[in-house]
């Protein structure tokens, strides 16, 4: 299996780093973009999706209204991981999610379209 490689996708979103942060880090919030259902004990979350088996992460890190990081169960290398990290232009107070993941070489193309296409379905929900 290849190494997977890093990459980043930034997105301006209109809403507050308190409000966004919810759809971060709480089940209830990934439900409404991220997966059909997701469910939480302690520090492990198991996505569900139709039509696919359901994954688990474990949620690594978290900072109030800053980021969330989750690193899949499947994956066995330690520095592979996918965060949000909502940051704030310190003159002009736009915010903006920054999404960080790995992927295969060979795919990185279709994994930056999936997340594309996650977050607009949350701007939707949020009506940003």
């Amino acid at each position: 299996m290849a190494k997977k490689q890093k990459y980043q996708l930034e997105f301006p979103i209109n809403a507050s780093p308190h409000f966004i942060y919810q759809f971060f880090v709480t089940p209830s919030g990934l439900s409404e973009w991220f997966a059909d259902n997701v469910n939480s004990r302690g520090e492990l979350f198991t996505f569900f999706w139709e039509g696919v088996d359901e994954e688990s992460a474990k949620l690594l890190a978290k900072r109030q209204d800053e980021r969330v990081r989750f690193k899949w169960s499947e994956d066995t290398e330690d520095d592979y991981f996918f965060e949000f990290k909502i940051q704030v232009d310190e003159i002009t107070k736009d915010v903006s999610v920054i999404i960080t993941d790995f992927a295969e070489p060979d795919e990185i193309e279709s994994a930056k379209m999936l997340w594309e296409n996650q977050f607009e379905e949350l701007k939707h929900i949020i009506g940003a």
